[in-house]
């Protein structure tokens, strides 16, 4: 849409590179270029805004099959306009002075005319096409018949119009149609899988009884070389065994010589000892009977000393009682019995017996 702006009863047009304008006054051509800015009144300008960029015409239209299925076309035709002038001419390509805007609607015009026109080509070309072959190669088809329909269409050169390209994006059968169509094929992937997943289970299985004959085999092979190192042990242990006697026979023999020469040199001591002993002992019980006999010498000796002073003793203890009174006598008698006496705590004496004993004392009567 071309710029537009207003001064002072003027107007000013600024358009785009991609839009051919064309201004005419009076019934003359002033302007006619892309990209043009001028200067115009809007009471005597007739305007025309044709673009010239390449235009995207999406379509969606259905048709049927030669097996009188219903299936639905997506396709994209990319268009130009070549000739401006030519354009202008045969569609209403006129623009507000004021706004700018288009006063009609001809690219409405022109898609329609195109989509018409794809539309018959594809209904031509399907309508003779089972939909089992449209599935396959109807895309192909009917791009082809699109894009020659078109080029061979006499109304869009004499509209000034030219087809680019022509892309079909699908060609889609009814929802259920197509659920039935997939229908086999997810049957067969499905029978491919299951194939796939019993062909992965026998090997698997396969690989499983390698693995378990090889663990068996992998057994049996550490069985016999357990066994082996059984008796390899058992080898080991009887040379072990035999080297541990020889050396404990060496060591019993290296033992008993030397308990042996231990009991001699223990044997020689113990002689030597007795012997020392046994002249230890001599002597001893020789100084003990010359001890014995001078002790008892000395014993005998002592004791006719103490005999004789006992005797001489008793002969003058004799004679002096001899030559002492009896009063004497009793009192001696007295201490004596006092010494000999135990300890007597009181002793208590009757007149009676006081009396006699102080007569008696008095008298000098012995009795």
């Amino acid at each position: 849409m071309a710029d537009i702006t207003r001064r002072l009863g003027w107007r000013h047009l600024r358009g785009a590179p991609t839009a051919h304008i064309r201004h005419h006054r009076g019934g003359k051509l002033l302007h006619d270029g892309p990209g043009l800015s001028f200067w115009f009144r809007a009471l005597t300008a007739a305007l025309s805004e044709v673009p010239v960029d390449d235009r995207e015409l999406a379509m969606t239209f259905h048709a049927r099959t030669s097996d009188f299925q219903d299936v639905a076309v997506q396709a994209t035709v990319t268009y130009r306009i070549s000739d401006p002038a030519l354009a202008a001419a045969r569609l209403d390509f006129s623009v507000d002075p004021d706004t700018g805007v288009w006063r009609g609607t001809p690219l409405e015009q022109l898609g329609t005319l195109l989509t018409e026109t794809a539309q018959q080509h594809a209904l031509d070309v399907l309508a003779r096409t089972s939909l089992s072959s449209a599935l396959v190669d109807g895309v192909t088809a009917v791009r082809e018949r699109v894009a020659a329909g078109l080029t061979a269409e006499p109304r869009l050169p004499a509209t000034g119009v030219e087809v680019v390209a022509v892309r079909v994006v699908a060609l889609r059968p009814e929802p259920e149609v197509e659920r039935a169509l997939r229908t086999p094929a997810r049957e067969q992937i499905q029978q491919e899988a299951d194939r796939a997943t019993y062909e992965r289970r026998a090997v698997a299985v396969e690989r499983e009884r390698a693995i378990a004959e090889n663990e068996l085999a992998s057994q049996i092979e550490l069985a016999r070389r357990e066994e082996q190192l059984v008796e390899q042990r058992g080898t080991n242990a009887r040379r072990e065994a035999e080297e541990h006697a020889a050396a404990d026979s060496v060591r019993a023999q290296a033992e008993a010589a030397r308990t042996v020469k231990l009991a001699e040199a223990e044997a020689e001591r113990s002689v030597r000892l007795a012997d020392a002993e046994a002249r230890r002992t001599e002597r001893l019980t020789e100084a003990e009977a010359v001890r014995s006999l001078r002790l008892a010498r000395a014993e005998a000796e002592g004791a006719r000393e103490v005999g004789e002073a006992r005797a001489q003793a008793q002969a003058a203890w004799l004679r002096v009682h001899g030559e002492a009174d009896l009063a004497t006598l009793h009192a001696l008698t007295g201490t004596r019995l006092a010494e000999n006496l135990p300890n007597i705590d009181s002793v208590t004496i009757s007149p009676d017996v006081l009396t006699g004993l102080l007569a008696r004392l008095a008298g000098g009567d012995p009795a």
